[in-house]
């Protein structure tokens, strides 16, 4: 899992931002399927590969959790707008701008975004990760 794409695309994302996952207070990842979310939890490093559906059934990724990812219900709520995915993915600029209403994450500094899709292995045909700071 070191060598998937994601991964790859993310710990090189952190170093140029000067900053690690640990100091991220929200995530917003591709989440075409209940798995995506599980893969790009660990992709980002958010947690270490292997812990993250254990993350998730504790609530880290949810509001008030370690983490919260996809705070709108992410792309499945939306019902994964094929080709325009990356517009369904905004959420970061409105936590960052603390204007989440109910779905805010309180003191939301820092942010990360991943964005991915193709079938070259699995969902690495094309991957984006941006680091947000307020």
């Amino acid at each position: 899992p070191e060598l998937h794409c994601a991964h790859l695309c993310a710990m090189e994302a952190y170093e140029q931002a000067g900053v690690g996952p640990q100091d991220m207070d929200v995530s917003e990842v591709h989440d075409a399927t209940a798995m995506g979310e599980i893969l790009h939890a660990e992709n980002l490093g958010l947690v270490p590969f292997g812990e993250a559906g254990p993350a998730t059934e504790r609530g880290d990724f949810s509001i008030g959790g370690r983490i919260p990812i996809n705070t709108s219900g992410g792309l499945e709520s939306k019902g994964h707008p094929l080709g325009a995915t990356g517009l369904g993915q905004h959420e970061l600029v409105t936590q960052l701008r603390g204007e989440g209403g109910v779905r805010q994450v309180e003191g939301a500094r820092h942010a990360v975004h991943e964005n991915s899709g193709g079938l070259v292995g699995i969902e690495e045909g094309a991957v984006a990760v941006n680091i947000l700071a307020k």
